[in-house]
């Protein structure tokens, strides 16, 4: 009789830091080599958002920055959309994702085959033209297959976009490149490797990769973290969890069962942390519960929020130091400024690091300064002033 070996009990504490770790901001970063290192975080988080709000930058040049530092702006877009490194498409949201997992998405470019549910109807023809125009005349936006919109709201889109983008789903069509965050659309014949392209796995498969490698990113996670990484379903994740390599643990203060990858537990989570601005849409913060579970931290995105009912700001930015959350800042440029337009500070320690994180960020982008608009508490704005000094 096999015996099932008991679960290793984890403290709130260490769950944090194998958290930290397994989404790389735990320990020296490998900056060498630029685009490499940036390709490296790709590979090591699996999945990176996109997002069309640009405040700093993009959220998809925010990641690899706050894992890294100050990596060239031009550096980050080179890593993603040159030599056929990435393609875009929909895991956790529309994200970059390392070309090598083009086979794991099957599962998702069947379903939408079998189950399709489209917003816009296609006029007959549409589609077939779109694939020939590709084929014809190489990699295009879709400016150039004839134009995004019809000129009314921006879902309005004219035949050839909605044609382009239900290739994209269906895996007949990929994007591996943007111009001007413009996606730039070919033939996957063309741009996935035929090794990757003529690799065909069943659901069961593409299943356990996804959920071994979602399990990897956070270190450790309770079924709805591990299946909101890549959005998948609970009962996917429990069809295919006891193969994925993913291990059950108990963490103190979790109210669910949670699996840890078996090499973060196999070595104590050391080593430097980062002090930095993060993203919304960043990976470590994804799914709110989990942030609140981890690191006693609420955050909600306000961007779509009306502005009389925002409590933080508009695109506000955590503020990550010491493997704490201690705060956000709701950031904005002007010229060659970089404006705090109002800073929520958890505690007078996180002035310090508060002030660290907004001048890294302003020589980042290319500001000389820094303007603090309004602090909270109040009482903290002569001291965070004082300290961007």
């Amino acid at each position: 009789m096999t015996m099932t070996p008991p679960a290793a009990e984890l403290s709130a504490d260490e769950a944090r830091r194998i958290a930290l770790r397994a989404q790389g901001f735990l320990g020296a970063p490998d900056r060498r080599g630029g685009v490499r290192a940036v390709r490296g975080v790709l590979r090591h988080l699996g999945a990176v958002q996109l997002d069309t709000i640009s405040v700093l930058a993009r959220s998809h040049e925010l990641i690899p920055y706050a894992r890294l530092g100050a990596v060239g702006r031009r550096t980050v877009e080179d890593a993603y959309w040159t030599e056929g490194h990435s393609f875009e498409y929909w895991s956790h949201a529309a994200c970059i994702l390392p070309v090598e997992e083009w086979p794991y998405f099957g599962f998702r470019r069947r379903a939408f085959r079998d189950r399709p549910q489209w917003s816009h109807e296609l006029p007959d023809g549409a589609y077939t033209r779109v694939i020939e125009q590709l084929r014809a005349e190489g990699p295009l936006t879709a400016t150039d297959l004839g134009g995004a919109k019809n000129g009314g709201p921006w879902w309005d889109w004219s035949a050839s976009k909605v044609a382009v983008e239900r290739a994209l789903m269906l895996g007949e069509v990929v994007c591996v490149e943007r111009r001007g965050w413009k996606r730039v659309y070919d033939l996957a014949e063309r741009a996935i490797p035929a090794d990757l392209l003529g690799t065909e796995l069943d659901d069961a498969a593409c299943l356990r990769r996804l959920v071994g490698l979602a399990g990897r990113a956070l270190g450790v996670g309770t079924r709805a973290d591990i299946a909101d990484y890549h959005r998948l379903k609970a009962e996917q994740v429990d069809a295919v969890i006891g193969e994925s390599g993913l291990v059950p643990v108990t963490v103190e203060g979790w109210s669910k069962p949670a699996w840890a990858d078996p090499e973060a537990l196999a070595v104590a989570p050391r080593g430097r942390h980062r002090t930095t601005l993060l993203s919304p849409f960043d990976s470590l913060i994804w799914e709110r519960a989990r942030t609140e579970r981890i690191f006693g931290f609420s955050h909600r995105l306000e961007a779509y929020v009306p502005k009389p009912k925002r409590v933080y700001g508009y695109f506000a930015m955590p503020l990550l130091s010491g493997g704490r959350l201690l705060g956000r800042v709701d950031p904005a440029r002007e010229g060659h400024t970089l404006v705090a337009r109002h800073a929520s500070l958890e505690t007078a320690k996180a002035v310090e690091p508060m002030a660290t994180a907004l001048r890294e960020a302003a020589s980042w982008v290319g500001c000389d300064t820094v303007r603090v608009e309004r602090v909270s508490p109040p009482e903290l704005a002569p001291a965070l002033v004082a300290a961007l000094r």
